[in-house]
């Protein structure tokens, strides 16, 4: 999943790239409207670069004990969920302990939703057993280059905010005819 973040986010950068390098030299823009709809293109790309690495993926409990991060247990651990994830310039590391609820157990049994952080208390099922989590552990590491892309990021969306700008007046200037 961590790993599947920082790709899809780099999927997105290399689309954007695309989109500018398929127009050389000899293709000349007609009109402010072509480039306008060029700078959308790259900028939807770098905006959605920017959220995955901006925005956790929600999980259900059950989601994230049949994800890829649980394989790293061998033999695998009933009791431990782990969840790594990116949040702004921070890498995450949730691990989640359970407890296996009795089977008979249905009053009071509320499946949790999906979340990025779920708390203990939280209830699940999966493979018809029930399980609540009884702790929840997480730690945080700042690591400075996601800090860094994410102004780059943000300064590459301005500066095509600002051709956009200069385009939309040049063109309401042409546009422009005096009676």
């Amino acid at each position: 999943m961590l790993v599947d973040t920082i790709q899809d986010a780099r999927n997105h950068v290399n689309q954007a790239l695309l989109l500018l390098s398929s127009h050389d030299d000899s293709d000349h823009f007609k009109t402010g409207a072509e480039v306008n709809k060029l700078m959308d293109a790259v900028m939807l790309q770098l905006t959605r670069a920017r959220n995955r690495l901006t925005t956790p993926a929600s999980l259900t409990l059950p989601e994230l004990a049949t994800s890829g991060l649980m394989k790293m247990f061998s033999p695998h651990a009933g009791d431990v969920m782990v969840n790594f994830y990116i949040n702004l310039s921070k890498l995450c590391l949730t691990v989640y302990q359970l407890h296996t609820m009795p089977p008979n157990t249905t009053k009071n049994f509320k499946p949790a939703g999906s979340s990025v952080l779920h708390n203990p208390g939280a209830m699940f099922e999966l493979n018809n057993n029930r399980f609540q989590v009884s702790h929840v552990h997480k730690v945080e590491c700042v690591v400075p280059w996601l800090n860094g892309t994410l102004v780059f990021f943000t300064i590459s969306l301005q500066l095509c905010q600002q051709l956009k700008d200069k385009i939309s007046v040049f063109s309401s200037f042409w546009n422009y005819r005096p009676f």
